[in-house]
């Protein structure tokens, strides 16, 4: 609606100063033509609003001039007070500005939308965290953070999962990024996207120099290029299972990342067909927790594979039967 764009381009300029026309039109998906009509508007209601043209020219708010926030809609005032729950604030030190936040976007909201937000922090919980996670190592994201909003390049000494020993980088950070609760680091190695995890660095040191990022690429660019390549990794190992009906839920929550296609479900069997994909034979290991409730029916390595896993299994404990030496 015109009215929630004329909002929207007042909390952006009152935001941000000059902000090219092209760029307020990108950000709201209009044309150029419509940004400059809707200024006009903003400018005959009586917002002090002008603009510059030429090269470092944009759209600009007189200075001084400030607005509040009493256009929320009661949609809007309720994703706001979600957001207390997203449980990321803690992590970064920022759980008390956040609630004085909050209270102040609460004094502002229209009246007749407070009581919403304030029964929606109350009845709408976020935990990002999974179920079962385990222990997980303290992180401490402080010297990350600097780097990031200081804009300089950072010195890490982290380690690889199964890499006996941490080395060494200097990256050129964009910004930080919690997935499922754990954080990452997201950053350019040599002009190359890179994904660091926070509880893998082992020290970091922010550096002198100022950080070199590639132009006009910004975090979401660059974490939706790494999401895809970890979510899309080519599998290589094409793997078809049949599944006791009585574990199917089970098996599709622990194996769903490697699902190549949904089950072939007719409700009635008691054996359910499916396909998985995986990188390398070794990785199918992480059937044998089903024991006789999944059985590879092709190809003949991973069957091999997983009977070699379990006789070694097997071999193990029968001869541990008299026990462990005193």
């Amino acid at each position: 609606m015109k009215s929630d764009r004329l909002l929207s381009i007042l909390l952006l300029l009152q935001t941000r100063g000059r902000v090219p026309a092209r760029e307020l039109a990108d950000r709201l998906e209009v044309s150029v033509r419509t940004i400059y009509r809707d200024i006009e508007a903003l400018s005959a209601s009586g917002v002090p609003v002008y603009a510059e043209r030429g090269r470092h020219g944009g759209i600009e708010l007189l200075a001084g001039f400030r607005t509040d926030v009493t256009g929320l809609t009661a949609d809007e005032s309720r994703a706001l007070f979600i957001l207390a729950a997203q449980g990321a604030h803690a992590a970064l030190g920022l759980d008390a500005a956040l609630g004085s936040a909050l209270r102040k976007v609460m004094a502002a909201l229209p009246a007749p939308h407070r009581p919403a937000a304030e029964l929606t922090s109350r009845r709408v919980l976020v935990d990002a965290t999974r179920w079962k996670g385990g222990p997980r190592r303290v992180v401490d994201l402080d010297v990350l953070q600097d780097a990031v909003f200081a804009d300089r390049r950072l010195r890490l000494r982290y380690r690889h999962s199964g890499a006996p020993e941490a080395r060494t980088y200097t990256v050129d950070p964009y910004g930080l990024v919690s997935k499922a609760g754990i954080w990452y680091l997201v950053a350019d190695r040599r002009e190359k996207p890179q994904l660091f995890r926070a509880d893998r660095v082992k020290s970091a040191t922010v550096l002198d120099e100022p950080v070199e990022r590639r132009p006009s690429v910004e975090l979401t660019d660059v974490w939706e290029v790494l999401r895809r390549q970890v979510e899309e990794r080519p599998g290589g190992l094409d793997v078809t299972v049949r599944v006791r009906r009585d574990r199917l839920d089970m098996f599709l929550r622990v194996l769903a990342s490697a699902l190549s296609d949904l089950p072939d479900d007719d409700g009635e069997s008691e054996w359910v067909s499916a396909r998985l994909s995986y990188g390398v034979v070794r990785e199918t290991r992480q059937l044998l927790p089903f024991a006789d409730a999944v059985e590879v029916l092709s190809p003949p390595q991973v069957r091999e594979e997983l009977r070699a896993a379990a006789a070694s299994v097997t071999a193990l404990y029968q001869g541990a039967d008299s026990g462990p030496e005193e």
